[in-house]
């Protein structure tokens, strides 16, 4: 996932290589949070099931085998995706690069993953902007 170029300070210089190794190396090129491969294009559902054609079976959000087929009824809304894998940080900290602290995600779980942030961050950009509106404009 590219980095935008007002963030790239944020990041170590060696941060493409130490990406790959965590990516490729480390998580074999799977998804950590739910084993999706790199590089290929899958068959998924809205709420996370996906086809994996290596293995000859559906699989839950987390990786899991189903025990159960979906239905006709879940299949209408099934979609092709590519897979792309992504390092991402566990503590939403870009200056903390430890090992135990990088995770290789597909979009899917590195969206799932970074919610909860991109919530608070959402929220703290909105009070702002209110408080700069007050500030400069005055309450209506």
């Amino acid at each position: 996932m590219p980095i935008r170029p007002e963030h790239r300070f944020f990041y170590p210089i060696d941060w493409r290589q130490l990406s790959t190794t965590i990516r490729f190396d480390r998580a074999g090129g799977a998804c950590e949070g739910c084993g999706r491969p790199h590089g290929r294009t899958i068959y998924c559902l809205r709420d996370g099931r996906w086809w994996d054609a290596a293995a000859g079976t559906w699989r839950d959000g987390q990786g899991r085998t189903l025990s159960t087929l979906p239905t006709i009824e879940d299949l209408g809304g099934i979609r092709s995706t590519r897979v792309v894998l992504a390092t991402a940080h566990r503590d939403h900290d870009t200056a903390d690069n430890v090992a135990a602290n990088l995770a290789a995600f597909c979009q899917r779980c590195h969206i799932n993953h970074d919610r909860p942030e991109h919530r608070r961050r959402r929220w703290r950009t909105l009070f702002r902007r209110r408080a700069m509106g007050d500030l400069f404009q005055g309450r209506p």
